[in-house]
Order: structure tokens, then C-alpha cells, then sequence
């Protein structure tokens, strides 16, 4: 089997090399790619939103099944497109992307489908939001309707924040047209989690949990960014907590998607936020998580050719998931200013003696003379598995050490919250 994987982060770089354990996968390519997947896959030099290019290449190489990392072109209809060809590929339609392409659309689908989620008003104009702000109880959340690469949430503590906020998204457009509506919610108390289900658009199937860390210092300190590191599994997510999940998150949104027209075929995200009042939905994705993915993958046993042939031709039910038992751990190696203005062409140094069940799943790297260097803000997600999260965050570490660039730039707390509980399990 020929096997197309499209993007160029840390994330299609984990989906390639679990590819390319699949006895199923004769030859894999990733386009655009990496420094990392250049050495495990081909690729072409075709961007990620050039649907047209994309699918004739995909249609020139006879692929037969095509994976969608990111989720440019998922909203702009590449699943769409190539199906209309005849080309077998994971992730879902244009109208089904939705549910990440736009915030105002995926509220008020949750509020349709009484899945639950934060109290939410969404604005058009930015004096009528301002306005609003006026009467509510801080601290709020304001998010960009649309694509913003992660970045485009802020908490704000007061008045003063929110206004700024606005004058940031709607009036300086700092996200662009991604900031032509916002949603005003309120803000949730609790512990976030990452929670991936991969649907054929009847059935579905719950992936084991992880936790991102989106801010860019220690302590969730600083703003967002696409993500600086995961763990996985998640102790704040119990077996019981996730068949709550499952039945009022997972499952009303596969059957509302399908209800309404768009059965979603692909991986659904759902960022969920755990409450005293239970887990709510701060966000979806239609797409697997990054970082998520590089804890994700190194514990899922078996083919992932499998599963994801399985979702494309509706045969989940014939699925069982099975994972290894010890934790991992993703810490995000970044270039000094992200996620703000960075410099490129770092020459990276120490990758290769990161060995053993360490793997370096390169995200903003390119090859250049013989070295690998830094081309993105997210550079390197250097991933280990341990027994237990000490255990993994200690060896992830010592890895991380073992790597050098210019500017280079790591929380130093990945997996902290983790450790945190399992000490509160043990003393109570």
C-alpha cells in the first residue's frame, strides 16, 4: 500500500514512522515534510493548501490512502475534493471541519445537541461585544471564530483585558479574518484534557487520554501557543470519567453531525475541560492533536493502517484498541521568541544521540547542507516512555539535555500536573 501523509509538523512525523511500522506499508510519502520525515519518507514540494496539486499528485502516484495532518486543508475541502476523485483518504468533509473552522458554528452546534460546554455569546461587531463586556462577571475567555494555529484564545482577568482582546482580534486583526467574529464565554474552572476519537461516521473509537500544556512558560504562564509539550495518559481522566465522555460529549456529537447532514469520518478532538460539575468542551478539533500525537502513537499497539483503512471504509466495529501500559512524555524543544517573531536556520546539534525507546519527532526543521536546522517555532518534540510519569518525565529530560541550538527554548514542568496527582492518590 502507498500511503500519502500531508503536513509538515511534529504531528505528520509521528503518523509517518507509526505508518511506516505497518507490514501493510510498501512506500509512504509526506508533503510537504520535515528534516525528520525526509529520512523515513519521500516527499514533494506541493503546500498543504494546494488542494489541486495535492490531489494530483496523490492521483499520478496511485496512492491508496491518504492521511490529513493539519487543519488548513480539511476546512478547505481536500477530503472533499479527493473523494470526488476517487482517492480513499482519512479525515472528514469540508462541511464536518466545521467543528474547528469555526468556533461560532461548533457552540452553537453544542448548544443544539445539549453537549456541555461554557456559557457563550458570539459578537460580529466590536463596540456590541465591548458592550457586553461591561456586565459580565471576569475573569472570560475570548476566542477568534476562526483558524488562528492554536493562539487564538485569551483569558482575560478584567475589563481592561477584554477590551484589549477585542481591539487585538477584531480591530487590529491580528489573526485576520479569523477575527471577523468572536465568542465571549465564560471561563471554566479545572483541569484540561486532550480526548481524540476516531469516527467513520456511525461508530467511534476513544483513543487513551493525554494532556497538552499550551502556554509558553511554566506554570501555564504566558500566551498560547500551538502546544509545548504532553503527557499521556491523563490521571485526571479515570476510566469512569471517560464513559461520562463518551456518552455525553463523543457519542451526541458523531450522531448530531450526522443528524445535521455532515457525518464526521476522521479524528474528533475534543479539549475538555474537567469541572466540579463534570467535563465540558472548551474546543474541538477535526484533526489528531500536536503534541497529543507524539504520546498518542508511541503507546497505540498494533497497525494504525488498520484502524484508519477501518474508518475509511465505515469497519470500526471490527476494531479493538490496545495500549502499552507505561506512560510517555513529549516536551517541545522551541526557537527563542516563539511563539512570537524567531529566528530560522539554527543548526541543530545532539539528535542523534537521543537513542533507545527516545524518539525525536521534528516539527519546524528542515535539511540544509548536510545539517538539520530550525525553520518554525516548534522545532523538535523529544518523546520518551516510562514506567510510570516520574519515571518518563526523568528520562525525557535527560534526552532533552542531550540536544542543542541556538536559542533553543523548553518548559521544564511537562508532565508536573500529572506527577502532582499521582502524589495526592498515594497520600490520601
Amino acid at each position: 500500500m502507498r500511503v500519502l501523509v500531508i503536513g509538515s509538523g511534529g504531528r505528520e512525523h509521528a503518523l509517518v514512522w507509526k505508518l511506516k511500522q505497518s507490514p501493510k506499508v510498501k512506500e509512504i510519502f509526506c508533503i510537504p515534510g520535515n528534516g525528520g520525515t525526509a529520512s523515513i519518507a519521500n516527499s514533494a514540494d506541493i503546500k498543504v493548501d494546494d488542494i489541486d496539486g495535492l490531489c494530483d499528485f496523490a492521483l499520478k502516484e496511485k496512492i491508496d490512502l491518504t492521511v490529513v495532518g493539519p487543519e488548513i486543508p480539511l476546512v478547505a475541502g481536500l477530503v472533499d475534493h479527493f473523494e470526488e476523485k476517487g482517492l480513499k483518504v482519512f479525515g472528514p468533509s469540508k462541511a464536518a471541519a466545521q467543528l474547528e473552522g469555526s468556533k461560532v458554528f461548533a457552540k452553537e452546534f453544542m448548544q443544539r445537541r445539549e453537549i456541555p460546554t461554557a456559557d457563550f455569546k458570539s459578537f460580529e461587531d466590536i463596540n456590541e461585544a465591548k458592550a457586553y463586556l461591561k456586565d459580565k462577571i471576569f475573569p472570560v475567555v475570548i476566542k477568534a471564530d476562526g483558524l488562528a494555529a492554536g493562539k487564538g484564545v485569551i483569558i482575560c482577568k478584567d475589563l481592561e483585558e477584554g477590551n484589549n482582546a477585542l481591539d487585538q482580534i477584531m480591530g487590529e486583526k491580528v489573526f485576520q479574518e479569523a477575527g471577523n467574529k468572536v465568542i465571549v464565554e465564560d471561563c471554566l474552572v479545572g483541569e484540561e484534557a486532550s480526548i481524540l476519537a476516531i469516527s467513520d461516521g456511525n461508530q467511534f473509537i476513544i483513543l487513551d487520554s493525554s494532556q497538552d500544556h499550551k502556554r509558553i512558560f511554566d506554570d501555564d504562564m504566558g500566551p498560547n501557543t500551538g502546544g509545548m509539550g504532553a503527557y499521556s495518559p491523563a490521571p485526571v481522566i479515570t476510566k469512569e470519567l471517560l464513559v461520562t465522555i463518551a456518552l455525553n460529549i463523543v457519542a451526541p456529537t458523531i450522531e448530531g453531525m450526522k443528524h445535521e447532514g455532515a457525518p464526521f469520518k476522521g479524528v474528533l478532538y475534543a479539549g475538555v475541560m474537567v469541572t466540579k460539575d463534570g467535563p465540558k468542551v472548551l474546543e474541538f478539533n477535526v484533526r489528531f492533536g500536536d503534541p497529543e500525537t507524539q504520546v498518542i502513537l508511541p503507546r497505540l499497539q498494533g497497525d494504525l493502517a488498520d484502524i484508519f483503512l477501518a474508518a475509511c471504509d465505515k469497519k470500526l466495529n471490527d476494531v479493538q484498541l490496545t495500549w502499552d501500559k507505561r506512560s510517555c512524555v513529549c516536551v517541545i524543544m522551541s526557537s527563542r521568541g516563539y511563539p512570537g517573531p524567531y529566528e530560522k536556520g539554527k543548526i541543530i546539534e545532539g539528535i542523534t544521540l537521543v537513542e533507545g525507546e527516545d524518539v525525536v519527532f521534528h516539527a519546524g526543521t528542515k535539511k540544509d547542507d548536510g545539517n538539520v536546522v530550525t525553520s518554525a517555532g516548534r522545532v523538535l518534540g523529544v518523546t520518551s516512555l516510562g514506567d510510570g510519569i516520574e519515571d518518563a518525565i526523568k528520562k525525557v529530560y535527560i534526552a532533552v539535555e542531550k540536544i542543542q541550538f541556538d536559542g533553543c527554548f523548553f518548559r521544564r514542568d511537562i508532565g508536573a500536573k500529572a506527577l502532582k496527582r499521582k502524589q495526592e492518590v498515594s497520600v490520601s
